[in-house]
C-alpha cells in the first residue's frame, strides 16, 4: 500500500477530481489530506462531497485545518468573523446556504471527524500547520496550534542545511520524527509552485487557493504529481488572490 499525502485544496474541486483521475492511484493505496479543503474556490461543498464519497471507497486520513475549523465553527454556531470572511471564508458560507438539512448533517459529521495529526507506523507526522512544543504535537497544551502554528515551517526554512543532527542548535522538534508533512503556509510566498523540503519537513501546499496547482505526493519516493493551476479551472473567480 503507497501513503498519498494531498495538499491544501481550499474549495478547488476541479483540481482534486484532475489528479484522481491519475491512472495509478488505487482504492488499495492510503490518502493523508493535509486539510484545508474549504474556503478560496466556489466548490467547498462538492469538494467535501468527494471526500466523504472516497472515504466510503479507500483508506483516508483527513486532518483538521484552520480553514476546516473556521466553518465547523460557522456551522455548529454561526460564528463568521471579518478575518475568516476576507480570507475565502465569504464564498463558502455562500455554498452552504441552500443545503438539505440531511446533506448539512453529513457535512457536519464530516468536519467534526476530522483529526488534528497522524503519526504513522515510520515516524512520519502529517499536520496542517505544525506544533511548538518540545515533545510533539502529542503534548501540545494548547491543541488547536496544530492547525495555526508557522513556527516550524519558519524554523525549518531558516535552517543551515550544513548543520549537523548532532549538533545542541539542531531543533529539537525537526528530530522527533523521520520526516513531518505540512500544508497551512503556500510554497508560493518563497516563489515556489512544487513541494518544498527544508531539513525533513516538506510543505505540500504549492498554493492552490492564489495561483498556484493542487499537489500529490507520494511519501515513500516523493514524487508528485499537479493539477492545472487552480484558479485557470475557475476563470471567473478570484479565489483568494
Amino acid at each position: 500500500m503507497k501513503t498519498y499525502v494531498i495538499g491544501d485544496i481550499h474549495g478547488g474541486y476541479r483540481a482534486l477530481r484532475e489528479l484522481f483521475e491519475l491512472d495509478h492511484l488505487k482504492y488499495t493505496d492510503r490518502y493523508i489530506f493535509l486539510g484545508d479543503y474549504v474556503d478560496g474556490w466556489s466548490e467547498a461543498v462538492e469538494t467535501v462531497d468527494f471526500l466523504i464519497d472516497l472515504a466510503g471507497k479507500a483508506d483516508c486520513i483527513f486532518i483538521k485545518g484552520n480553514h476546516d475549523y473556521l466553518i465547523q465553527q460557522y456551522l455548529n454556531k454561526g460564528d463568521a468573523p471579518e478575518l475568516w470572511l476576507r480570507s475565502g471564508g465569504a464564498i463558502t458560507r455562500q455554498n452552504y446556504q441552500s443545503m438539505d438539512s440531511d446533506k448539512l448533517a453529513r457535512h457536519k459529521a464530516f468536519y467534526d471527524s476530522l483529526t488534528l495529526y497522524h503519526i504513522d507506523d515510520q515516524s512520519r507526522l502529517f499536520v496542517h500547520a505544525g506544533f511548538t512544543n518540545l515533545h510533539g504535537p502529542q503534548h501540545e497544551y494548547f491543541k488547536n496550534l496544530v492547525f495555526w502554528d508557522r513556527t516550524l515551517w519558519e524554523t525549518a526554512k531558516a535552517l543551515d542545511p550544513n548543520l549537523a543532527q548532532d549538533d545542541l542548535r539542531y531543533p529539537k522538534r525537526m528530530k522527533l520524527f523521520k520526516e513531518i508533512y505540512i500544508g497551512h503556509t503556500p510554497v508560493t510566498r518563497i516563489g515556489k509552485t512544487v513541494p518544498v523540503r527544508f531539513g525533513n519537513v516538506i510543505n505540500v501546499d504549492t498554493g492552490a487557493a492564489f495561483k498556484g496547482p493542487l499537489t500529490i505526493m507520494e511519501a515513500e519516493t516523493g514524487d508528485y504529481w499537479q493539477s492545472t493551476p487552480v484558479y485557470q479551472l475557475y476563470p471567473d473567480e478570484s479565489g483568494r488572490n
